[in-house]
């Protein structure tokens, strides 16, 4: 079970080493201006290799637990499917039901560990395959790996590096368990710590917060739901900023004003040091440089970034953000 592109090379690898009896993803859903049905990338993998597919709106249907059951499946696999699975489907197979969670159990339970960890300053995190509850990432853990976060890695970056340790994670811990040989280490749960469903306005800028901050906020937001700020009521999308220190001139400039202009950037004083803006989208336009913008868009200093979104505009949000 899994559906987006995070499982996908947990598929490629079990579609190589066992015998997949049915692929379990989310419905396909309306997507773009034109409102056409979008597949989930599970999905069409599966259609590509010829895979037995099962996309339900709900898997608490009856006869979606009867098909499953009618497998009789020896191993349930989840990787990011999106959604709780049912005690009655986790109780269907004969070895149970594993899933592998991108961030080191039991820190970062929940939709979005990958984008906190990035916001939260870790210098590391990891992927944990463990056996399914009905409590969320609560299982016992099978299998454990720490991974490096990069110092200016990006959450989709990071993630698909997490995604290719997490295949090579699950099909391990297939064959342990295939064997008789799977370790099961209960999780501390005084320790555990939950993230929820990202929403869109958590990528929006607060110049109050230090600038370190702000900079890592930037790289957790990318790609979905993007970190954000307004110029004159207009959204200005951040896609690659620089904190640095702080400047004598920025001192007096309260946070979210513009300080400096130049080939390098634009400098914006925070609540603590100053963010250089490198590459930046205006609302309806393409990525360009941030000195390219000003550029075009007359970017002065002393003008104050900020504030409320203009009547009539809206943001492009991704359809199923969050993990």
């Amino acid at each position: 079970m899994g559906t987006p592109e995070f499982a996908l090379p947990a598929l490629r690898a079990l579609a190589k080493a066992v015998r997949v009896v049915l692929v379990v993803t989310q419905p396909d859903r309306p997507a773009g201006r034109g409102r056409r049905l979008n597949s989930p990338p599970v999905a069409r993998f599966a259609r590509e290799r010829g895979l037995p597919l099962l996309q339900p709106p709900s898997l608490r249907r009856p006869e979606v637990v009867r098909a499953l059951a009618a497998l009789q499946p020896d191993l349930l696999v989840t990787a990011a499917y999106g959604r709780i699975i049912p005690e009655e489907i986790l109780a269907l197979p004969r070895w149970g039901a594993i899933n592998a969670h991108p961030s080191l159990l039991p820190a970062y339970r929940g939709a979005a560990p990958v984008q906190r960890a990035i916001a939260d300053g870790l210098t590391e995190t990891g992927v944990t395959v463990l056996y399914q509850t009905a409590e969320l990432d609560a299982g016992d853990i099978i299998l454990q790996e720490r991974v490096p976060i990069g110092p200016e890695e990006t959450a989709g970056e990071l993630e698909r590096r997490l995604a290719d340790v997490a295949a090579r994670l699950l099909l391990d811990a297939v064959r342990l368990i295939a064997e008789g040989r799977a370790p099961r280490r209960p999780q501390d749960h005084s320790a555990a710590t939950y993230v929820g469903r990202l929403r869109k306005e958590d990528g929006r800028i607060d110049w109050a917060r230090p600038a370190e901050e702000i900079a890592r906020l930037v790289r957790a937001m990318d790609p979905w739901p993007s970190a954000y700020t307004f110029r004159g009521g207009r959204q200005v999308t951040l896609w690659r900023v620089r904190a640095e220190p702080q400047v004598s001139s920025a001192a007096e400039w309260e946070p979210g004003t513009v300080v400096d202009v130049s080939r390098e950037g634009i400098l914006i004083a925070t609540g603590r040091g100053v963010l250089r803006l490198l590459e930046v989208q205006p609302a309806g336009g393409k990525r360009m440089s941030a000195a390219a913008f000003a550029r075009g868009h007359r970017v002065r200093p002393g003008e104050r970034w900020g504030g409320a979104e203009a009547p009539g505009d809206s943001a492009t949000l991704w359809p199923g953000g969050g993990g």
